[in-house]
């Protein structure tokens, strides 16, 4: 389990359901809009991360980008910076700046997000 997986059965009132386990394939990403954020999930192998999905190079959806597996790493498609999908922070130019990184609760099939 990754360092921003809650186990089973965690809820809160900041707790935003996204989507179920089998509805995100393993190295794919997927864009959600949740209490005004757009939040970027991305699955790699049975793990799950969230990220803010704006890249801070330019507001370009993270989620659009090449997920990068074996480096947990998210690539944006717009000018080729890649960010750290357990940090935030950005690992090649020219983003300089991290993401926001958001935990991930599963309970069951369902995957959910902590919000601020």
């Amino acid at each position: 389990m990754s360092d921003n997986t809650v186990s089973d059965n965690t809820v809160s009132e900041n707790t935003v359901p996204l989507c179920r386990r089998d509805d995100l394939a393993p190295g794919q990403a997927r864009r959600f809009d949740v209490a005004g954020l757009r939040v970027a999930l991305v699955r790699i192998g049975d793990d799950f991360f969230a990220v803010g999905d704006r890249c801070s190079h330019e507001d370009y959806s993270l989620a659009d980008g090449e997920v990068w597996a074996e480096e947990c790493e998210i690539e944006c498609a717009k000018h080729g910076s890649t960010f750290d999908l357990r940090t935030g922070a950005p690992c090649s130019l020219p983003a300089t700046r991290p993401v926001p990184v958001y935990e991930v609760a599963i309970d069951g099939d369902d995957i959910s997000v902590l919000v601020p």
